[in-house]
């Protein structure tokens, strides 16, 4: 019996892919219209003279069409995105400040968890809207968002906490709130590259953030909500319950986060694990959960005779439902209307339409909300199924696809004469295989076992391809968005791909069935289990070698544009020949190396030393420059709490203006002394940047300075001690200790005493930085006649450093003060501003100014702050 030979179409032409090419085009005119504004009228002018100019070429040459309309949906484009309101946000300046009580009534559209505090106790965070701000001197009943900490603290007595705790609920959607918070904005740090924190919350309809006491809420009578997302929450709610009723803790926060979206339990360890493994899009739900879930969704359906359509309906309702249920946002919607549309495009026989329903999906996308494509999510979205559509897919149908259908049928001989010689031929390879192998195994086990093995082979060749070319095409963003280069990326992968194919729908059977019976989720519970295991094992074992810790700075323009056409480049050669598709996927390569292992142009004076300070909050963190374009950090910021906290200054602040420079190494690192505020944040500079040196004063040993070098030695780096009277040079720069004193005594209500104080000359020009001294440093400080033109003004700014003996010392004409803006300690003190504004010195504030940068020549000091 014969069988009928596959049906293939020619790979030599591409297929026209109109939604595609309309989508790419619509997109150009989104970022063109964010960069280059025009008045309305301008792109209005545009579309209709193309409009017009298509209507005439419609009858003469239509081989034009198609081009006008691709202009046409690039106005629309620019159009659209200037077109776009900005969010009314309303003006609650009266309500804000930290000591300023508001009487807050509002009710909750989005539920919290419940976590340990920053300094013990536990903490909810939830996001409300509110009904009225009330305080003794204003009242207020517009309408906004605002996201709420509420703290039950930690108390000794027993009795007394046991009450908190059975008192501090969790609040739950459309309950209403009464209760007394303090309001602030949210902080936006003033570094250039720095994160949009306030767009990011106003896009989610946020406008302040507050906090709360625990004994200060009451629940007021009365829902108030939408009863659809009532029903969600509750059931999102559930969902999770079920999730730690099933699994231990560590695996219950891994399984939130994969299965139903949920990353509140992850701790910042883990997620760094999967981050440097490449294996982070594995805790986020996105595009490859849905496709598995809709994959197995469909198959099952169709094993049970159920006809395409009906299968492709309740497979699109489950990807609804599922999207729905994870509260994820943008990301899952997106792939599940892409989904969508791939499924009604084989309901219309047109299964080589995955690019055009990807472009579909994402026009439809762009139209409904124009700046989604400015985000990170949507780019990498829409990149990684361009990749796996446009680029995989046509060169696995020429390589290990023909070879996969060929071990179908292999007990016909009819079927090898319809195929390629080389196809016919692996065959007759297998079959004498099978033969050999059916001494042992019995002619039908060995036939099945070769096609099973030989089907396994190129199944693992399939997932390596991919996983190999989504990490080179996807190098370009990874490295500007997340400053990543995923060496283990594609090991990892391989890994953990195939095991989260099992994770998924296991997790999600157990699931289902633990709402029935604990007994009858015990086994998928045990499988996906032990899949996860698998993935975290394997992730943690690639994640901690160094060479998986592969930092990059920004790229520049040049690489970006030529990352963007390689891939261009790799889409448009993929359907031609052998040899042409492997050239399309070598510029892809090259490009990737180019962005991981070339280093950009470190921007830097080479006619001037810089003095930089970056607004790290309330901390201190200075960026040191000789004109040589050797590099110094001066301390790292960080915050009280930091190891209980998913925030990290370092890598999430002063790392990013770094690498926004393109510096990807640091000569030295310098430590002022060991409290929070300045050392929090240098394990991570430490990592990403590999410093050469670390200077330590002779300084109390905190646990975070002990753990600090500890760290150094782990790394190699080379720890030198400094006291008063020590000098160094880094470049042309020259440096002078000028506290600790040698004999320094520690005195733990006088920490800030023992910190390191430098005087810093190029040329006839010196800065003096005298970290967070007081007046007992300041004195001997004073003693060595420092004269400087610039001051750093010592613990930001506080009642208890720049003494007046101090600027009588150093006569400075400028000053600079690294402080938060409305910290909780009052700095800067007034009385230190009147103090530097009698000596006339001019002051800046990393509050108000944000990043301040100081330029030293022979002829003095200049400085650069743009105003926030």
């Amino acid at each position: 019996m014969s069988a009928k030979p596959p049906q293939t179409q020619p790979a030599g032409r591409p297929c026209r892919q109109p939604l595609l090419y309309a989508a790419l085009a619509f997109g150009a005119g989104i970022v063109i219209g964010v960069h280059a504004w025009r008045p309305a009228t301008w792109w209005l002018a545009a579309f209709s003279t193309f409009a017009l100019a298509g209507c005439v070429y419609l009858r003469r040459d239509r081989r034009v069409v198609p081009w006008i309309s691709f202009a046409l949906w690039f106005w629309l484009g620019a159009l659209s995105i200037q077109l776009r309101p900005n969010p009314e946000i309303p003006d609650i300046a009266s309500f804000l400040g930290r000591d300023k009580e508001v009487l807050v009534t509002a009710h909750v559209i989005h539920e919290g968890y419940m976590r340990e505090g920053a300094f013990g106790g536990q903490r909810q965070t939830i996001d409300v809207r509110t009904e009225e701000l009330r305080t003794p001197d204003s009242t207020s009943t517009q309408s906004f968002g605002l996201r709420i900490a509420i703290y039950a603290k930690q108390s000794g007595d027993e009795d007394e906490a046991a009450e908190t705790a059975n008192s501090f609920r969790l609040f739950r959607y459309g309950e209403r709130l009464r209760l007394v918070a303090r309001l602030r904005e949210p902080h936006n740090y003033g570094n250039p590259g720095a994160f949009d924190y306030r767009s990011y919350l106003a896009d989610q309809g946020i406008v302040a953030l507050g906090s709360a006491k625990a004994e200060s809420v009451e629940v007021l009578p009365r829902f108030y909500g939408n009863p659809i997302e009532s029903w969600r929450s509750r059931i999102h709610r559930r969902v999770i319950e079920k999730v730690h009723a099933l699994w231990p803790p560590e695996q219950a926060g891994l399984l939130d986060a994969a299965v139903i979206g949920e990353d509140a339990f992850i701790q910042r360890d883990t997620r760094v694990d999967f981050q440097r493994s490449g294996t982070y899009h594995i805790l986020v739900v996105s595009g490859m959960n849905v496709s598995i879930l809709a994959f197995v969704a469909f198959w099952t359906l169709r094993r049970f005779r159920a006809s395409e359509l009906l299968a492709s309906l309740i497979t699109v309702l489950l990807g609804v439902g599922y999207a729905f249920l994870t509260d994820v946002g943008p990301p899952v919607w997106r792939a599940t209307l892409m989904m969508a549309c791939y499924l009604g495009a084989r309901l219309l026989y047109r299964n080589r339409s995955i690019l055009n329903a990807l472009g579909g999906a994402a026009l439809g996308l762009m139209i409904a909300d124009p700046k989604s494509l400015l985000g990170a999510s949507f780019q990498l979205t829409f990149l990684s199924v361009l990749l796996l559509a446009g680029l995989a897919i046509p060169i696995l149908e020429r390589s290990s696809q023909p070879y996969r259908r060929g071990l179908r049928h292999m007990e016909s001989i009819d079927y090898d004469r319809a195929l390629e010689p080389a196809i016919a031929q692996f065959r007759l390879d297998v079959r004498m295989i099978a033969k050999r192998l059916a001494r042992f195994l019995g002619a039908r086990v060995a036939q099945r076992g070769s096609c099973l093995l030989c089907a396994g082979a190129f199944a693992a060749y399939d997932i390596l391809f991919v996983s190999a070319l989504m990490q080179i095409g996807l190098a370009l963003p990874m490295a500007w968005y997340f400053h990543r280069a995923t060496i283990v990326g594609l090991p990892a992968n391989v890994l953990a791909i195939p095991l989260t194919e099992i994770l998924m729908p296991a997790a999600v059977l157990a699931l289902g069935l633990g709402f029935i019976s604990a007994s009858l989720a015990k086994i998928p519970a045990l499988i996906a289990g032990l899949a996860l295991d698998g993935i975290t094992t394997s992730v943690r074992a690639l994640g901690a070698l160094r060479i998986a810790d592969v930092r990059v700075a920004m790229p520049e323009l040049q690489v970006a544009a030529a990352g963007a056409i390689a891939i261009a480049f790799g889409l448009l050669l993929a359907r031609r020949n052998r040899w042409w598709a492997f050239l399309g996927v070598g510029s892809l390569i090259a490009a990737a190396l180019w962005t991981a292992f070339i280093p950009p142009h470190f921007r830097y004076s080479s006619a001037a030393a810089e003095i930089t300070a970056l607004d790290v909050g309330q901390g201190d963190s200075t960026l040191v420059v000789s004109p040589e374009g050797r590099t110094m950090l001066i301390d790292a910021g960080g915050m009280a709490g930091a190891a209980r906290s998913n925030f990290d200054i370092g890598e999430d602040v002063v790392s990013p203006y770094l690498w926004s420079r393109g510096i990807t190494r640091l000569d030295v690192i310098v430590v002022t002394h060991g409290h929070w505020d300045h050392v929090g944040g240098m394990k991570a500079v430490m990592d990403n940047f590999r410093p050469r040196e670390i200077w330590v004063g002779n300084n109390a040993p905190t646990p975070a300075l002990r753990f600090l070098l500890q760290h150094a030695r782990e790394r190699h780096v080379d720890i030198r001690l400094l006291e008063a009277g020590d000098s160094l040079q880094l470049g042309a720069l020259d440096f002078r200790a000028l506290a600790p004193a040698k004999d320094l005594a520690f005195k733990p209500r006088r920490a800030n005493d023992d910190c390191l104080a430098l005087k810093v000359t190029y040329r006839s020009t010196s800065v003096l930085l005298e970290g967070d001294a007081e007046k007992t440093t300041e004195r001997q400080i004073a003693e060595e006649a420092p004269q400087a033109e610039l001051l750093k003004v010592g613990h930001h700014g506080s009642a208890t450093s720049t003494s007046a003996d101090l600027l009588d010392a150093v006569s400075p004409r400028l000053a600079l003060i690294s402080v938060g803006r409305d910290n909780s300690y009052g700095h800067p003190r007034q009385i230190v501003l009147q103090r530097l504004e009698r000596a006339g010195v001019k002051v800046y504030r990393t509050d108000l100014n944000g990043l301040v940068t100081f330029y030293m020549n022979e002829h003095g000091i200049t400085p650069a702050a743009a105003l926030r």
